[in-house]
């Protein structure tokens, strides 16, 4: 039997599905929820997002997204996890010992394009395959079931894909990404639209234009400026992190620096946690990702740590010089091959 066709049956049973995001929810993880939410609700059943972490303001052009909240439906059946197979991206879930004993005792549905072996507790059918995005994913299985694809379901899918893809940009995106994309068109999704609501929400105030400035005076290079980094402490969080992500503020501006392969956006916590958003131009920053127990894509990843951060700062330069050194490597071989 398919993973889709065990997914079908456990369908069957299911009249109430949670769909959860992990804790650092993008346009994918976000448009594949909400695609999703639509798709099974026009099945017939009740269904309710999930998200522990408040979305992000810059994802908040997608059409529903104020449906995810961090109220828990613990009365589902079924309960479907998007876009990650990490347990350290669902910490926050994990540790409510209430949510946790949930997962141990109900089905669970695992949907995600990272191809990582899955490290989570509880018994789960993994639903992964080469893709784009999982939003790719979830279109397949729209198609296979024979589900019908809407103009707002469409909208969200796109949205996942041109997110994770960077508009289409990334070397993963192939002639079926493309086609995939065309279909969504078809059935009704408008991109000029969805990008004028993107832009009108990433408008910056002139506070934040001038914190981006402070940022960018604090950029910091190494390996022979490969690496590009920037520390985003507390207290900043605090203060312009309702208005603008920091990370996604400065992330991107660091990468169209002339020399810079990688850029990575720590933030540190009262705690002891650190965080980091990781871009790359070559394919190192899920390897990166992976050594601190984190995960993403080749060219976009993230973790989070709870450590002294000079120790994990020092760490990370020589995970990615590594990483680079292993990138050379390979493309040396497959020069020679």
């Amino acid at each position: 039997m398919t993973k889709y066709a065990n997914f079908t049956k456990q369908l069957e049973t299911a009249q109430r599905i949670v769909i959860i995001q992990a804790e650092n929810p993008d346009g994918d993880s976000l448009g594949a929820a909400l695609a999703l939410e639509d798709l099974l609700t026009e099945q017939g059943k009740q269904v309710r997002i999930y998200c522990p972490v408040e979305i992000p303001k810059y994802l908040r052009y997608l059409h529903g997204w104020e449906r995810s909240e961090d109220i828990f439906d613990y009365h589902a059946d079924l309960a479907i996890i998007v876009d990650t197979s990490s347990a350290v991206l669902l910490s926050k879930t994990l540790d409510d010992q209430v949510i946790k004993n949930f997962l141990f005792t109900h089905p669970v549905v695992v949907i995600d394009h990272h191809l990582t072996e899955s490290d989570l507790p509880f018994d789960h059918l993994l639903i992964s395959e080469q893709a784009v995005a999982t939003c790719e994913i979830v279109f397949k299985l729209a198609v296979t079931l024979k589900w019908r694809i809407g103009a707002e379901v469409a909208r969200n899918l796109l949205a996942g894909i041109l997110s994770d893809t960077l508009g289409l940009t990334t070397d993963n995106v192939s002639a079926l990404t493309f086609q995939i994309v065309g279909k969504l068109l078809d059935f009704g999704a408008v991109p000029s639209e969805l990008e004028k609501s993107r832009r009108e929400l990433s408008k910056k105030t002139q506070d934040i234009l001038q914190y981006k400035a402070d940022l960018i005076k604090r950029v910091e290079y190494h390996l022979d400026g490969r690496l590009a980094t920037v520390v985003v402490p507390i207290e900043e969080i605090r203060k312009y992190s309702d208005k603008y992500n920091p990370g996604v503020l400065i992330l991107e501006e660091l990468r169209t620096v002339l020399g810079v392969d990688a850029a990575i956006v720590f933030k540190t916590y009262p705690d002891g946690k650190i965080t980091a958003k990781i871009r790359s131009d070559v394919p190192i920053a899920e390897e990166v990702a992976g050594f601190f127990g984190g995960g993403g894509h080749l060219f976009a990843a993230g973790f989070r740590v709870y450590d002294e951060f000079d120790t994990v700062y020092a760490e990370t330069v020589r995970a990615i010089e590594q990483a680079f050194e292993r990138a050379t490597t390979k493309n040396d071989s497959d020069a020679y091959a």
